[in-house]
């Protein structure tokens, strides 16, 4: 229950930076960008700890869109870029980052109702375009980490890796 108070917690700190926003999923993009450069800043250990919270940043900010009645799938895919751009702006592993974000994003369509596969697909998109931003290599290495992760569905993956 430790780890759901968190997400609630980032919910809050993330509506409350979005609300009345003219393009809530611009400001959305901007909230969670900082609460995970601020993340992995405090935590000193950006390999580690700070990836850990990655996936409830991204539960917080979906959660924070459904809140304020944006699109759920919109929301996954600003989100996730948010967070892989964050990750790699602090020097962190953008393919730990990828796999863990998009996971992220699965788990809170799940919870809100909202369709996985489709969460699932945009947020990988979001993910595969942040890391492209980020470059070449960065680019590389989380298409490698996205196609290796048992915890993420292969086919659609392999399905938005081979179109992109």
């Amino acid at each position: 229950m430790v780890l759901s108070k968190l997400v609630e917690e980032l919910t809050g700190a993330i509506t409350s930076s979005i609300k009345g926003a003219d393009d809530v999923l611009s400001a959305l993009r901007g909230a969670v960008k900082n609460q995970v450069v601020g993340t992995m800043r405090d935590t000193g250990d950006v390999a580690t700890s700070g990836m850990e919270s990655l996936g409830n940043v991204v539960q917080g900010g979906i959660n924070a869109a459904s809140k304020l009645g944006a699109s759920l799938v919109d929301a996954s895919k600003s989100t996730v870029s948010a967070a892989v751009s964050a990750v790699s702006e602090v020097g962190g592993d953008v393919g730990t980052a990828a796999v863990s974000t998009v996971e992220g994003a699965v788990e809170a369509a799940s919870k809100v109702g909202t369709s996985t596969t489709d969460a699932a697909r945009e947020a990988v998109v979001g993910v595969l375009k942040a890391a492209d931003d980020a470059g070449e290599e960065a680019g590389k290495t989380v298409r490698s980490a996205l196609m290796a992760a048992a915890s993420l569905p292969h086919d659609i993956v392999e399905k938005v890796i081979k179109g992109s």
